[in-house]
């Protein structure tokens, strides 16, 4: 699969960068001129949510995204390196090694010593998620909480807000600490979204991103004070500092940054099929003739194609997904173009079925070397189909590295694609390919296979 292999490649080398980026003799390193844009703007950032991450191969995140932006306006070149931590940005900077860190730096005393804050600035408070429910009205005073209970991590910063808070009004809150190693933040906002807990306490912009993908959950009680970031620049290299600042505020990047805002933090990123199907009269779709004989080309089941293509879209060739995936089987740009189709084409349900077997087909041969039960593979295709294969692979590692058994997808390497949003799991090295939210992808595989055995039970292959 050439676009997948190009791509793994080009991330490799740039993750090897990591290695060279803390200490060394500062080859790598030049010197901005006053005034003058260099032709390639060498940018530190993190894997997370909110500032890179990647989505079906491609690189996203609200960061990277508006950067790349500033970049393509200033005609430069643009160099991501992708740190461990915000200690390892800072040093990237402190020696020369990168212009500008695209992430949050909190505006604090401490790093206003040691940097320059600029670009877009940001707040974020610790937030009260809890659900919607007719039956119950929402908490909407701090003075409420006495007698909830309340589930967070143990030992985090969420956990000591609460006790203090706790110690302020007196006492009463019932603050449960988890400490199993496999919980997530992103874990406790499901089970808020699903009934398992009533509340949790997360960062205000985790909640945002969260909500996105559960819209029945409320997040407009705030915890505590407002913590400000911004991203920085080494403070000898102000001026830089002061043209991002002027060129943000442009109306067009005033423009480009509402509509990022939009896309990462309010569009919908959970969007379950919407029509009902009755299998009984012995269709699945419109398209049913287009996936059998696409299908067949492959050796696949049609029926589970035209599953994928429910889940996808539920057969709707105008969607266009949060993150740019278009047409009845939510095909990225990028991978449209990989297989000599384009974002225009992939529209038409012939072009985008066709594309999709081809898809399918490379990730079939690219797993087989991991996973040689066809059966099993189906899932595995599944997931990469949804997630893109980098994170599929690096779950697979992490299953074998944590004594999951690498070959099997249900409570094995599932499990692992969940623990990709866990710092401690997405920064370890068998992981090249960073943060990804593998919970839809997990999903994602349920809801087709449930699906594809549904049509089984009324349509003959």
């Amino acid at each position: 699969m050439r676009f997948l292999h190009a791509f793994m490649t080009a991330t490799i080398a740039s993750a090897s960068l990591l290695s060279s980026c803390s200490g060394g003799n500062g080859a790598n390193t030049h010197h901005l001129t006053q005034g003058i844009y260099p032709d390639t703007l060498r940018v530190a950032t993190l894997y997370s949510p909110t500032s890179y991450f990647l989505y079906r191969e491609e690189p996203m995140g609200y960061d990277y995204t508006l950067v790349k932006r500033l970049a393509e306006d200033k005609g430069m070149v643009l160099d991501i390196t992708v740190a461990h931590n915000l200690a390892s940005m800072i040093e990237m900077l402190d020696s020369g090694k990168v212009d500008l860190i695209a992430a949050e730096i909190p505006l604090t005393g401490e790093y206003r010593r040691r940097v320059t804050s600029c670009g877009p600035v940001s707040e974020t408070r610790q937030v009260l998620v809890q659900p919607r429910r007719a039956d119950r009205p929402l908490i909407t005073d701090v003075t409420a909480l006495p007698g909830q209970d309340v589930w967070v991590e143990a030992d985090s910063k969420y956990y000591y807000r609460l006790q203090n808070l706790n110690d302020e009004l007196g006492g009463g809150i019932n603050i449960h600490a988890i400490d199993r190693d496999t919980l997530i933040t992103e874990d406790l906002i499901d089970m808020v979204s699903d009934g398992t807990i009533p509340l949790t306490v997360v960062d205000s912009d985790i909640a945002r991103i969260n909500r996105t993908y559960y819209p029945n959950l409320d997040i407009s009680l705030e915890l505590s004070f407002p913590q400000r970031a911004a991203w920085a620049v080494n403070s000898r290299d102000k001026w830089l500092a002061d043209s991002i600042d002027a060129w943000l505020n442009l109306d067009s990047s005033r423009e480009a940054q509402s509509r990022l805002l939009k896309r990462y933090f309010e569009l919908s990123k959970n969007e379950p099929a919407s029509i009902n199907i009755d299998l009984t009269k012995g269709h699945i779709s419109p398209y049913d003739n287009l996936f059998k004989i696409h299908a067949k080309a492959i050796g696949y089941d049609w029926r589970l194609l035209a599953a994928q293509g429910y889940i996808e879209s539920a057969f709707d060739s105008t969607k266009i997904s949060w993150a740019g995936a278009r047409g009845i089987m939510q095909i990225m740009p990028g991978t449209a173009r990989a297989y000599g189709s384009s974002p225009e084409k992939i529209v038409s349900p012939a072009e985008a079925i066709r594309t999709a077997t081809r898809i399918i087909k490379d990730l079939d041969k690219s797993l087989a070397k991991s996973v040689s039960d066809p059966a099993e593979r189906t899932k595995f295709v599944l997931a990469a189909y949804n997630s893109g294969i980098a994170h599929i692979l690096d779950a697979i590692e992490l299953a074998r590295k944590l004594g999951y058994n690498p070959t099997v997808w249900d409570g094995n390497v599932a499990e692992c694609l969940l623990l990709k949003s866990k710092p401690e799991y997405y920064n370890d090295p068998v992981c090249r390919f960073g943060y990804f939210k593998g919970r839809q992808t997990v999903t994602y595989v349920n809801e087709v296979t449930a699906f594809h055995t549904r049509c089984k039970q009324y349509i003959n292959q």
